[in-house]
């Protein structure tokens, strides 16, 4: 007896996203993040002398009303207001201001306050989509996208110093978004909005929120951040395995020398463009902020063992720093 098999078509190919799902999902994502983050988004208006000098934005990272913003928004005020999400108006101070990095915290008495998630800069990389919310020109809460568009640059903040691992970004800014977050997909604040470079387009930076975290705890409990320096701008940087096996160090990363400044500790020390830094004292030096929270007011005037990488050598050179005002 014959046996019949019913045939039966193979299964079709799942067609590829459209274009449709995936501005669909952009869109999704974009909204999403700005619905988590505009909640703790706020308005700062500055006064000097009674009269309204201009102002920023800035963002409630506790809630007892501690707020992050940058130091050229608030530096000379006589009088700040904060307006907030749900447009009541307060009066703030200033609880401590870094202008080396151009970050302030300031107070409002409002407890009960929605915090921004805070994330976590280094896991960030080019391409990844980002979200800056903040109050241009004085239109409360907008939105703008975009990408990630370079890490690890450097830029002068208005004191002079060179500010290391700043964010650029091609999410538009303009003047008043200063001090406001820039935010991943999950609505997680990666760094503090700073500075568009006029006139060209899309060429914006943000503060690493990591450095942010650092400078924001140290203002919280001191009002200042006290800080020796050794004088060099850096940025984070891969080391290749074949050396990290070789000399036997702790990370695979270090801080990559881009420039040494004239007659300070580190040319005295006999440090080189293109060092690697891997160790300062006995602490290793895996990023810039590494070097950062090592570079305390402690080390002031005391000689230290600076490790380096330089081509294939491991070289130990002695830094003395100094005072950052020095």
């Amino acid at each position: 007896m014959a046996l019949s098999f019913s045939e039966t078509a193979p299964e079709s190919p799942r067609p590829p996203h459209s274009d449709d799902d995936l501005l669909d999902a952009y869109s999704a994502a974009v909204v999403s993040a700005a619905a988590r983050i505009t909640p703790s988004v706020v308005n700062v208006e500055v006064s000097s002398q009674g009269t309204r000098r201009g102002g920023g934005s800035g963002f409630l990272f506790t809630p007892d009303g501690f707020i992050l913003t940058n130091s050229h928004v608030v530096t000379g005020a006589s009088s700040i207001e904060v307006t907030l999400a749900d447009g009541s108006r307060c009066p703030a101070s200033v609880v401590g201001n870094d202008p080396h990095t151009d970050l302030a915290v300031v107070r409002v008495s409002a407890p009960n306050q929605t915090p921004a998630r805070l994330g976590d800069s280094d896991s960030i990389r080019p391409g990844q989509l980002v979200i800056a919310v903040g109050n241009p020109l004085g239109f409360q809460a907008t939105v703008t996208a975009g990408v990630v568009s370079a890490l690890g640059r450097t830029m002068r903040a208005q004191s002079g110093r060179l500010i290391d691992s700043v964010i650029q970004t091609d999410a538009a800014l303009n003047p008043g978004n200063s001090g406001g977050p820039l935010v991943n997909s999950r609505g997680e604040v990666v760094g503090v909005n700073t500075a568009v470079i006029r006139p060209a387009q899309g060429i914006c930076f943000a503060i690493a929120i990591n450095t942010a975290k650092f400078v924001a705890m140290r203002l919280m409990r001191d009002g200042r951040v006290a800080r020796s320096y050794i004088g060099v701008a850096g940025q984070s940087a891969p080391l290749h395995r074949r050396f990290v096996r070789f000399h036997d160090l702790p990370s695979e990363s270090g801080v990559l020398v881009l420039s040494v400044e004239k007659d300070s500790p580190a040319a005295k020390a006999g440090l080189q463009d293109a060092d690697v830094i891997v160790a300062f004292g006995e602490k290793p030096v895996t990023s810039v902020d590494d070097l950062h929270r090592l570079l305390t007011e402690e080390e002031i005037g005391k000689p230290s063992q600076l490790t380096v990488i330089r081509r294939t050598e491991k070289l130990a050179l002695t830094v003395v720093p100094l005072g950052a005002d020095s």
